[in-house]
């Protein structure tokens, strides 16, 4: 899954060139260490426009029970009208995962995912025209030892384009929702710190 993530750069102009985007994200969603649910968010919700928006899709019906996460094994279901017209990117560059302690009580020891080095990436999204959820697959050689589910990265632009674009049919663009190549990804652990949500600061990257 993914329930934390990073877009630690501040160079919005470098962002709106490598995505192709009119303009850069807003600055609220850069800089960013800790990126929590409910939090605004940098997103595409169309080819060359960005924008900010809450991570997270509206409560289903009688229920407080409001999505973060999309399975790709269900997102041409559950989520169908979603993947027809509400297919977005989630700018990022790197994400959390949690390793649980044996001993009982013990504190998670939290663990930063980056790709190619730390350069930025988008995750497939589904926006439903107030918030995004990022859409999961199962985790790759390096994301499975610490969890069995990891986000889904577009690994190009093209790749990214394809999600992006109307033309591309639900069942094409669910041919992208596969894990990463594991050459690409890299591990290391992060500071703990970064499990109290709120906490912020280039600190929480790296273990102290």
């Amino acid at each position: 899954m993914c329930g934390r993530y990073t877009l630690s750069t501040v160079d919005g102009p470098d962002l709106a060139q490598r995505f192709g985007l009119i303009e850069p994200p807003a600055q609220e969603t850069l800089g960013r260490c800790n990126v929590c649910p409910t939090e605004t968010v940098a997103a595409v919700l169309e080819p060359g426009r960005p924008a900010a928006v809450p991570w997270g899709l509206r409560p289903f019906r009688n229920s407080r029970f409001a999505p973060i996460n999309v399975r790709a094994e269900t997102a041409t279901t559950r989520f169908k009208w979603r993947m027809a017209g509400g297919r977005v990117l989630v700018l990022a560059d790197g994400w959390y995962e949690w390793l649980k302690q044996e001993a009982k009580g013990g504190a998670r020891i939290p663990f930063r995912y980056t790709v190619d080095g730390g350069a930025p990436f988008a995750f497939a999204g589904l926006y439903d025209g107030t918030g995004v959820a990022i859409v999961t697959t199962t985790a790759n050689e390096i994301a499975a030892p610490v969890h069995d589910r990891m986000p889904v990265i577009l690994p190009d632009p093209d790749a990214e384009a394809a999600w992006l674009s109307r033309d591309v049919g639900i069942a094409e663009a669910a041919e992208l929702l596969v894990p990463l190549a594991s050459e690409r990804v890299s591990v290391a652990p992060a500071n703990p710190a970064v499990n109290k949500a709120g906490v912020e600061g280039r600190e929480l990257l790296t273990a102290p």
